[in-house]
């Protein structure tokens, strides 16, 4: 009989949440230098799942496991001749069980922040103030809109920033809206500190998944505005992502990242990939996302999941070699005329690669006509874009772009895997 170590991360109690499938990627090394070492390999989430088994020789291991927070859990092992070995990773506990795929992303403090009086400290930003005690008393909780159907020119550079120089005369939402955008509840779940809000294809679901009666037409983007305590945000939703729901946590008391609002998508594979492209790990992103390729190839089914993956693949590629999948980038800026992202990718990969002015110029072109299409869905995006346009120093066009893009992205909540732009009254 072989020799094998089987492992599982688990979130204390609280993991009916985690989509099924749900995995995150770690290590296998031995002690003491020798022996079987697995390196970036995945490990299964949750009490329930089926274990993940590697085979080693026998000897002592370190197991290790990076989450997408950033947490890193490990634990000694002693892989014994002819058996498996059982190593469960645990985390702090999750501080509710609605929101335990908020933990493991990395957006919400662990149990003891939310229920032990002790620990929990006193907000210190008047963003984290609303729906929660302060010294003040209790502050009401903000609300959030959903604006399923905005107008095409809302979502590019200049109407965003015009709406964070001064007061709009009307609510924010009807600025953005071109069909009626509808005030969404929060879901029954957590606390009001800690409010959750999900979609699907449709628009908004319940806490048991179906579809509310907020229905409408439905754009080619969707966004939500948050507002509390004076400060608005408007909140890019990655919406439609086939099946799967979009999470939102609106986070007033505390968050391990600084974030206020923080955005998921409860996609099992994509969903942690994500959360590490926004931490900058590509290696472990492209571990869980190893068929990126097949995601771009399905562009047509789920276009931004298709984004993500090539977000991926450019990113982890660090050679000018040219693969297949180069093709589809020019599929992907063809099609999707109004995802300003597709551009985006297929500009930086070939600006990277460019050797001649011909090449250089195409590289610039797909970067302004990607400007030109609006702002990005994912944060990435946005600072790939930055980069892009101050490559050409001594192009006004370029400059004048690249002038609005960093303006625009001193408003933007860059630990965030997609979009959220803080408007008037959020804090600089």
């Amino acid at each position: 009989m072989s020799t094998g170590l089987t492992v599982t991360v688990t979130l204390s109690l609280h993991e009916s949440d985690l989509p099924d499938g749900a995995k995150v990627v770690g290590d296998i090394h031995p002690a003491d230098g020798t022996g079987s070492a697995h390196r970036d390999v995945l490990f299964p989430c949750g009490t329930s799942a089926p274990a993940a088994r590697y085979e080693v020789d026998p000897g002592h291991y370190i197991v290790s496991a990076t989450l997408p927070s950033g947490v890193v859990l490990s634990k000694d092992a002693e892989a014994s001749e002819g058996k498996d070995t059982h190593v469960t990773l645990r985390t702090a506990p999750s501080p509710y069980e609605s929101h335990s795929w908020q933990y493991l992303m990395g957006n919400i403090e662990p149990y003891g922040a939310y229920h032990d009086e002790t620990t929990i400290p006193v907000p210190r930003s008047r963003g984290s103030r609303s729906g929660v005690w302060d010294t003040r008393g209790v502050v009401p909780p903000g609300n959030a809109v959903w604006v399923g159907d905005p107008r095409p020119e809302s979502w590019h550079f200049a109407p965003m920033l015009a709406l964070t120089d001064a007061p709009a005369p009307e609510p924010l939402a009807l600025d953005l809206a071109r069909s009626a955008p509808h005030t969404v509840p929060s879901l029954d779940l957590g606390d009001a500190a800690a409010r959750l809000y999900r979609f699907g294809p449709h628009g908004p679901v319940d806490e048991q998944g179906t579809s509310t009666r907020l229905r409408g037409p439905t754009g080619r983007r969707q966004f939500l505005v948050v507002s509390m305590a004076g400060a608005e945000y408007v909140v890019t939703l990655p919406a439609p992502w086939g099946n799967a729901q979009i999470e939102v946590l609106v986070n007033e008391r505390q968050s391990p990242t600084g974030s206020t609002v923080s955005v998921a998508v409860r996609d099992s594979r994509v969903g942690p990939a994500l959360g590490y492209m926004a931490r900058g790990a590509f290696n472990s992103a492209a571990a869980l996302v190893k068929d990126a390729e097949e995601l771009l190839y399905a562009k047509m089914d789920n276009p931004l999941a298709a984004v993500a993956g090539a977000y991926v693949l450019v990113g982890s590629e660090l050679t000018e070699r040219r693969h297949r999948w180069d093709a589809w980038l020019d599929h992907l800026r063809g099609e999707f005329p109004w995802l300003s992202d597709g551009s985006l990718l297929w500009g930086m990969r070939h600006l990277r690669r460019a050797h001649t002015e011909t090449e250089l110029r195409a590289a610039r072109d797909a970067l302004v006509e990607a400007f030109d299409r609006g702002i990005p869905v994912f944060t990435l995006g946005l600072s790939r874009l930055i980069h892009g346009l101050s490559e050409f120093p001594d192009d006004p066009e370029c400059v004048t772009r690249l002038d609005q893009a960093r303006l625009l992205s001193y408003r933007v909540d860059m630990r965030e895997p997609f979009v959220i732009v803080g408007l008037r009254g959020v804090p600089q």
